[in-house]
C-alpha cells in the first residue's frame, strides 16, 4: 500500500469514527496522531515529535503547542488542534502567536478533518492570514496528496515546499474569487464584462440590468462543458461496448502474451526462500506468498497485494531489493549477491509481522 492508498484509508477512518469523538483529546488520538505518524513521524519519540511544546512569548509563559515536529532538535512545523467539529476560522491567531515564538517554517490548524497549511510568504517569520494549503481529509484528491507527500519524513525539504507555496496560495486565492464571482457577481466583474459588450456608460443602474445576465451566462457556460464531457464520456463508453468478438479475441491474446513474458528466475526464487527462512520464526511460513511481475518480484503476507513486504529488482544490472515499512514506503538496498538479503533481516521482520 503507497502513500495514497494510507491516506485514503485513514479518510475513511475518520468518516466512520467521528460521530464517535466526543473531545479534543480524542480527536487528537484517533484522527491527528495517526496522520502525524502517516507523514512518517514517531508520535512516540520526542525527539522526532513533542507533544504541548512550549511556545512562551513576550511577557506570556506557559503557552504551548498541541505538537512539534522536530529535526536535528528543532521545530519545523507546529500542529495547533481543535475538536472535530470546530470552526477553524475561530482559532488561526494562536497558531499566529506560537509561530513567531518558535523558529519553524510551517504551521499546521487542524481539528482532525481539515488540515491548514500555513508559512511565512508574506513576511519573514510572521505567519500568512491565509493558508497556502487546505487539505479536506474526506475530500481529499490526488493533487492534494501530492502536496502532503512532501511533508513526509522521507522527502522533506523546506526550499521545495516554499517554492510551491506561493503558487498554491496564490491558486486558492483565485479559485475562491472564481467561487464567489460565480455564486453572486460583484459590480466591479460585472462592469469589467460589461465594458467589452456594451457601448454606453457603465452606470449603476446598467450594471443592475446585467447582473442576473452575467450570473446566466456563467452557468450556462458551466452546464456545457460538463454536457461536453458527459457526452464524450458516453461516447467512450458506447465504443468500448461495440467492441466485437474478434476484437476481444485479439485484446486477451494482447494480455496473455504480456503474462508470458513475466519470466520467475531461479535467482528470484531462492530470494524468496532466504526471506523465507528469515521470516518463518516469526510468522507462519504458510503466509508468505510471492506474485512475479515483468519488472519485480514481490513477496507478500497471506497472498494479500495490500500486505507487501518486500520486491525484489533483479532484472536490472544493479539488482536491489525493496523493503517496504511500516509507512508503506519502500526503501531500496543494493544487492551484490543472494547472501546480502541477510543483512536486512531486521526490517524485514518489522515488515512482516506489522500484518499480525
Amino acid at each position: 500500500m503507497d502513500f495514497k492508498d494510507y491516506i485514503k484509508q485513514l479518510a475513511e477512518r475518520m468518516t466512520k469514527l467521528k460521530d464517535n469523538i466526543q473531545t479534543e483529546e480524542a480527536t487528537k488520538n484517533a484522527f491527528i496522531m495517526p496522520f502525524i505518524q502517516m507523514l512518517g513521524y514517531d508520535v512516540f519519540n520526542p525527539m522526532e515529535v513533542v507533544p504541548e511544546m512550549d511556545c512562551d512569548l513576550v511577557r506570556k509563559k506557559g503557552e504551548k503547542i498541541d505538537y512539534a515536529i522536530l529535526k536535528d532538535g528543532e521545530p519545523i512545523i507546529l500542529f495547533e488542534c481543535k475538536h472535530w467539529k470546530q470552526d477553524l476560522d475561530l482559532h488561526s491567531t494562536q497558531l499566529q502567536k506560537y509561530f513567531v515564538a518558535s523558529k519553524a517554517k510551517f504551521g499546521v490548524l487542524t481539528n482532525g478533518l481539515i488540515y491548514r497549511f500555513y508559512t511565512d510568504l508574506s513576511k519573514p517569520n510572521l505567519m500568512d492570514d491565509t493558508p497556502f494549503l487546505e487539505v479536506n481529509m474526506e475530500e481529499v484528491n490526488d493533487a492534494q496528496i501530492e502536496e502532503l507527500k512532501k511533508f513526509h519524513k522521507s522527502y522533506f525539504d523546506v526550499d521545495n515546499i516554499i517554492s510551491s507555496a506561493g503558487e498554491l496560495k496564490y491558486l486558492a486565492e483565485l479559485k475562491r474569487i472564481i467561487k464567489n464571482e460565480t455564486a453572486s457577481p460583484s459590480d466591479e466583474f460585472i462592469k469589467m464584462l460589461v465594458r467589452r459588450i456594451y457601448d454606453g456608460k457603465v452606470t449603476q443602474s446598467v450594471t443592475e440590468q446585467f447582473r442576473e445576465l452575467v450570473r446566466q451566462s456563467i452557468n450556462n457556460y458551466i452546464n456545457d462543458v460538463i454536457s461536453e464531457r458527459l457526452n464524450i464520456a458516453i461516447k467512450s463508453t458506447e465504443s468500448k461496448n461495440d467492441i466485437n468478438p474478434k476484437q476481444e479475441e485479439q485484446i486477451a491474446e494482447e494480455e496473455q502474451v504480456e503474462k508470458n513474458k513475466i519470466v520467475t528466475t531461479d535467482e528470484e526464487m531462492e530470494a524468496f526462500f532466504i526471506v523465507k527462512s528469515i521470516l518463518r520464526s516469526h510468522i507462519p511460513a504458510d503466509k508468505i506468498t510471492f506474485r512475479d511481475a515483468q519488472s519485480y518480484f514481490s513477496v507478500f503476507y497471506d497472498n494479500n497485494n495490500r500486505k507487501p513486504i518486500c520486491r525484489f529488482y533483479f532484472n536490472t544490472t544493479n539488482k536491489s531489493i525493496g523493503v517496504i515499512g511500516n509507512d508503506k514506503l519502500e526503501t531500496k538496498h543494493k544487492v551484490e549477491r543472494l547472501d546480502d538479503i541477510y543483512i536486512y533481516s531486521e526490517d524485514l521482520i518489522k515488515s512482516a509481522i506489522a500484518y499480525l
